[in-house]
């Protein structure tokens, strides 16, 4: 028998992959200017462009302006996103006319940490002048970070990703609390959801302290605490991450169909 395609897909049906390109998706709202990378935030962006978003302009940092493209792209600079797409300018009219202008609604990051006012890092991990790990750097997400109107952040959920001080703080969320965005003279409105692997996270109004919003099926709060490095805000009543609808991810397939980013095998 034929599913329906608005009912929600059961335990098992979808990879965890799956349900954060969704997320992802869901924050996207029509119309919107949306700043992508690479990975999750591509495949959520197009997943939002085909359902429920049909007029959003996805922006990709190396000049693609509005593209529609039809396949899945292997980079920022692929020269697919340039199908359809308004315009195909340069990366100083991207980030400095766009971005720095205050004309992107919504920007995707991901992040190797985040501390709890959603100050992120993409630079080193370690020690500045001997690095155990050193990352890509900022490239466009300092930009993206400071000027989007609200951001939206993709990452793995692990207590080492999750911590109290930051080894270097590539992009600024709401830096040591209330008002130090305005204080700093950054034109964005900061992180608004972050979505991992285990749960969704907002920011309290008040305190710009991460809190916990949603949990993903099959995940408890408990979880969620023990692979977290700061004080989490845990709400009195913490609901279930809606899963993903078979359109959802019939379409989601689709925009990935080899498993670039989203491996089939994937749970």
């Amino acid at each position: 028998m034929k599913k329906n395609l608005k009912e929600h897909a059961k335990p098992g049906e979808y990879s965890t992959l799956e349900l954060m390109a969704v997320c992802g998706a869901r924050a996207i709202k029509n119309g919107e200017v949306v700043f992508v990378g690479t990975g999750l935030p591509m495949v959520a962006a197009m997943l939002a462009k085909r359902l429920h978003a049909p007029k959003a302009k996805i922006v990709y940092e190396a000049g693609f302006i509005d593209s529609n493209a039809i396949d899945i792209a292997l980079s920022i600079a692929d020269s697919r996103l340039e199908y359809r797409a308004s315009a195909a300018i340069g990366l100083i009219e991207t980030l400095g006319m766009l971005l720095q202008g205050g004309r992107v609604d919504v920007g995707f990051v991901g992040a190797a940490q985040i501390d709890e006012y959603g100050n992120l890092n993409t630079t080193y991990i370690g020690d500045f002048e001997n690095p155990r790990v050193r990352l890509p750097g900022s490239g466009g997400g300092n930009d993206i970070v400071s000027s989007a109107k609200r951001i939206v952040v993709i990452m793995k959920h692990e207590k080492r990703k999750t911590v109290k001080k930051l080894d270097y703080m590539t992009s600024p969320g709401y830096l040591d609390g209330p008002n130090a965005r305005e204080r700093a003279g950054l034109r964005g409105g900061g992180p608004s959801l972050v979505v991992t692997n285990l749960c969704q996270m907002k920011f309290d109004e008040e305190t710009k302290r991460i809190r916990l919003a949603t949990v993903h099926p099959g995940v408890t709060v408990e979880t969620v605490l023990e692979n977290t490095g700061f004080d989490l805000i845990i709400p009195e009543q913490v609901l279930e991450t809606e899963p993903p609808t078979y359109e959802e991810l019939e379409i989601l397939r689709s925009v990935d169909p080899m498993g670039i980013y989203i491996p089939r095998e994937q749970k």
